[in-house]
């Protein structure tokens, strides 16, 4: 199966971590005159999120220190929002990605779709579990009052987590949702986007791999095309996702880091929530697929879209290899 890729992170556990010792030289860095930013994304973007936590609390703890606190004042602009944004545990961090992408006047679709579609059902549970901990109000019924049509029913299926658990397949189911799927698009006049939603958002990727393989040999045509030929706007984008996702999380994830870096100016939101959340997941595949997609490496165009500390602590995560 394609999406079977073995994940590498680029970030990893310190050995022989000390986390009295890093909050030591946190504090050095940050006290008296001027601030030794260097020191800070040494230390921070080579120890794990889990050696992070453990470190912000050996600063409370041995020095009566809030880290985040200080850090914040020691900080400013892009490179504040990195290092600020690698102190928070993984899921919290996401769930502050989609409450941003919500908050004030206007939705930041692009960003709720990155984040919801490309989770499995496990996942999509903490985050949601999470959420509600954090804002006091269901994510679900959040994501509703932001967004409308098929749309709002695709998220909405996928926060309240019907996806099948990895691995759950069923090959002559497959041959029949592939058919339900080209009856509803391809095969009639105007487009039933229920069977879509309900399909992509239902099965597990293992599932949709095999239905989307059903659909090529039943139409000639690959599911992508489909849904370029049937859809549009933010459903369309979701459900592209969904796609891509499943035949390979990083080339879609490479694919958002190129258009955040194309054309004129860098959409360093996308640029920050990508790099920190799948460092320790699976931004070396990432480097990898951007590579081979885009014929240049992914530290190059971001050393070519930043400077200064900010430029530092986002290679820091890349790494070089």
């Amino acid at each position: 199966m394609s999406w079977y890729y073995t994940p590498v992170p680029t970030v990893v556990p310190a050995e022989n971590f000390n986390p009295s010792e890093d909050a030591g030289a946190l504090r050095k860095a940050m006290k008296g005159f001027g601030t030794d930013e260097q020191a800070i994304i040494d230390i921070l973007c080579s120890r794990s999120n889990a050696q992070r936590q453990m470190i912000e609390a050996a600063f409370k703890n041995e020095l009566g220190r809030d880290l985040v606190k200080d850090l914040k004042s020691e900080l400013s602009g892009k490179f504040e929002d990195v290092i600020v944004g690698l102190m928070v545990p993984p899921v919290q961090y996401l769930c502050k990605q989609l409450y941003k992408a919500m908050d004030g006047i206007g939705t930041d679709e692009k960003a709720l779709i990155e984040v919801l579609c490309s989770q499995n059902n496990e996942q999509m549970h903490q985050i949601a579990h999470a959420y509600e901990e954090m804002y006091n109000r269901p994510l679900a019924e959040h994501v509703c009052s932001e967004t409308s049509g098929s749309f709002r029913r695709l998220l909405t299926l996928i926060i309240t987590g019907t996806r099948e658990a990895p691995g759950t397949i069923d090959p002559d189911l497959a041959v029949a949702q592939a058919k339900q799927l080209y009856d509803a698009g391809e095969g009639k006049f105007g487009t039933d986007e229920t069977a879509f939603y309900k399909i992509l958002a239902h099965c597990s990727f293992d599932q949709l791999e095999i239905v989307f393989e059903e659909y090529k040999k039943l139409t000639g045509r690959t599911i992508e095309q489909a849904l370029k030929a049937e859809l549009s706007g933010d459903f369309y984008d979701a459900l592209s996702a969904i796609v891509e996702c499943v035949q390979m999380a990083p080339h879609f994830f490479a694919k958002k880091l190129f258009l955040a870096m194309d054309g004129l100016g860098t959409d360093d939101k996308t640029l920050i929530r990508i790099i920190i959340s799948r460092a320790e997941i699976d931004l070396q595949n990432i480097k990898d697929e951007f590579e081979q997609m885009y014929n240049k490496t992914l530290l190059s165009a971001v050393k070519s879209e930043t400077s200064g500390d900010y430029k530092r602590v986002l290679c820091a995560l890349i790494g070089k290899a």
